[in-house]
């Protein structure tokens, strides 16, 4: 009896020592090793592999950065850091880093899970003080780790407001340290369209001017050379980009610049899609998803398709489209809609790309290998069951707790909610599985999890950080670790603990253990003013130092029936 009591002992106490580590996400597993390694200055660290060189380098620069460390590169065998690529095959992402007081050894069988090998022990050197000879003690402890999913993404609109290329490279390097690799994109909608197409040059000039608090904003938007800059910088993140062109609604930004492809005008909803009558308009769009899709290497291309029965009822007014409807035997708008939608996902699939989709798209006809469903409608949960009825591989994203736009705590004002319901990090840390059937969970077509940040009420970089930070965090701990390893006050320990990582950075995050740490920040107050259009590399500079401090403009009640409008998904 005392045998087992002492076991039990000994093994919880090695797991609240393994989650006391300050690593996010939770690896699988962690075993303590006896003694310490130190890292200094004269620390050596390289490989014999040249195919990893450049994440020895880029490992070096960020321990410098973080602790004013400079590892020693050193070439061939032999170093006390010592990075490799192992024969034993394993999950895309997974690795062991082993720490001994002689030497440390990160290891996987690809790059990818040898980068986020480094992740974990640049995690484990930012959490040490330099004692008085300038030493890091780092534990001595062998991670196996491997993420539960392959898809961990975030996606962040730019349509709404625009943050400029060095604002999202910094929320790339933040996501490649939380081991999140899924960058999606949203480029276009009704307030601007923010990607240079060169076959058609006034969607970026004309449809990247205003934005949802300035309708008269000079035009911002990036062109061809920076968006390849920054799908290079997130590659060498092991960052997937995956850009969304949305339609057949959301188009209001490109019918501004073309407005013959405009599908009408109603209340409240003006040119809000694209007219599927027209058939210009399907070699128009055509041409712009062949040119995006040149751009992103990762062979993926959303398509949005969401919401688009806000706009066509303007449809139902256009002579033309109920001629072309009653040609083609369609007993309404939804099938219209569905053999547009149909029809652009057939050139996705011709360019040897998969289309990506929200969750309307399960009432049509894609194909299931080619087509990836984000299930955003928790109230609906009929459309993530439909989804995996048909095969669809899915990415879970429900607003409730994945929109990161919400408020994500009580005495926040500015943001939407639910029915009064707040997206906080813990709640996002406890997903999936205290929303979704273990039934689903189960399904091999589940491929992963997304936050979401739409930028309605973000004006600024500040809130951006503030509605990020720390719900990030959880999110990591969401796609990569598995249940069993969760421990929720663990988590909230080491979050504490990086907070000082993100005070380093100057991240403007919000504290929910001293909610007044940092004030909320409230910043768009929507205005007019009348500028010229132009690109983002030549405003760059202006665009950072020329902000206004802004009041707030609602209250808490407010925000909340704003959330309740039926086309504001994302708004």
């Amino acid at each position: 009896m005392k045998f087992r009591l002492l076991t039990a002992f000994l093994l919880l106490s090695a797991y609240g020592w393994a989650q006391n580590l300050n690593i996010i996400p939770q690896p699988q597993s962690i075993n303590r090793l006896e003694g310490q390694f130190y890292l200094n200055n004269r620390t050596t660290i390289g490989t014999t592999d040249t195919a990893l060189s450049v994440l020895v380098g880029y490992f070096q620069k960020e321990v410098h950065k973080a602790k004013n460390v400079a590892l020693v590169q050193n070439v061939g065998s032999g170093s006390l850091i010592d990075i490799k690529l192992s024969s034993t095959p394993q999950t895309a992402g997974a690795y062991i880093l082993d720490i001994t007081p002689e030497h440390i050894t990160v290891s996987s069988s690809n790059k990818e899970g040898v980068f986020y090998g480094l992740m974990t022990l640049l995690q484990l050197i930012k959490d040490q003080q330099a004692d008085n000879d300038n030493n890091l003690c780092l534990q001595a402890c062998k991670i196996a780790d491997a993420p539960r999913y392959q898809w961990r993404g975030l996606m962040l609109d730019e349509a709404r407001h625009f943050f400029g290329k060095d604002k999202v490279k910094q929320l790339l390097d933040w996501m490649a340290y939380y081991k999140l690799n899924k960058f999606h994109w949203h480029l276009t909608d009704v307030q601007g369209w923010r990607i240079e197409i060169k076959k058609y040059p006034k969607l970026a000039t004309v449809g990247g001017m205003g934005n949802y608090s300035d309708t008269s904003a000079e035009a911002e938007y990036y062109t061809q050379n920076e968006i390849r800059e920054i799908v290079a910088y997130a590659a060498q993140r092991f960052i997937t980009v995956i850009p969304e062109i949305d339609m057949p609604g959301h188009a209001t930004a490109a019918n501004k610049a073309y407005p013959e492809y405009s599908g009408g005008s109603v209340a409240g909803y003006p040119n809000f899609t694209f007219n599927p009558a027209n058939e210009n308009t399907y070699q128009y769009l055509a041409d712009i998803i062949r040119e995006t899709n040149s751009l992103f290497p990762a062979h993926m291309i959303h398509l949005g398709g969401d919401e688009v029965a806000y706009g066509v009822k303007a449809w139902s007014l256009d002579t033309a489209i109920a001629r072309m409807m009653q040609k083609k035997n369609f007993d309404g708008v939804s099938q219209l809609e569905q053999y547009f939608f149909k029809r652009m996902a057939d050139t996705v699939t011709s360019l040897n790309s998969k289309i990506l989709a929200w969750d309307e798209a399960t009432g049509g006809s894609l194909p299931a290998d080619k087509t990836i469903i984000f299930w955003w409608r928790q109230n609906l949960p009929g459309q993530l069951h439909l989804a995996l009825q048909k095969n669809y591989q899915v990415v879970l994203c429900p607003r409730l707790p994945l929109y990161f736009d919400f408020l994500q705590d009580t005495g926040l004002v500015a943001g939407r909610n639910w029915n009064g319901v707040f997206n906080r990090v813990t709640d996002v840390y406890n997903f999936p599985d205290r929303q979704v059937s273990a039934d689903e969970l189960n399904s091999k077509l589940i491929v992963g999890v997304q936050a979401n940040i739409w930028s309605e009420t973000i004006e600024s970089e500040k809130r951006l950080d503030f509605m990020l930070f720390p719900r990030i965090a959880g999110l990591a701990e969401a796609a990569w670790t598995a249940p069993d390893q969760k421990n929720e006050l663990a988590f909230t320990e080491k979050l504490k603990a990086d907070f000082k990582n993100y005070d380093a950075a100057g991240i403007y995050y919000y504290n929910p253990f001293e909610p007044n740490f940092h004030p909320e920040v409230v910043d768009f107050v929507p205005r007019v003013k009348l500028v010229k259009a132009r690109s983002y590399v030549r405003h760059a500079s202006k665009r950072e130092h020329g902000k206004v401090s802004r009041k707030k403009h609602s209250n808490s009640k407010k925000d909340h029936k704003s959330s309740k409008r039926a086309h504001k998904k994302r708004k």
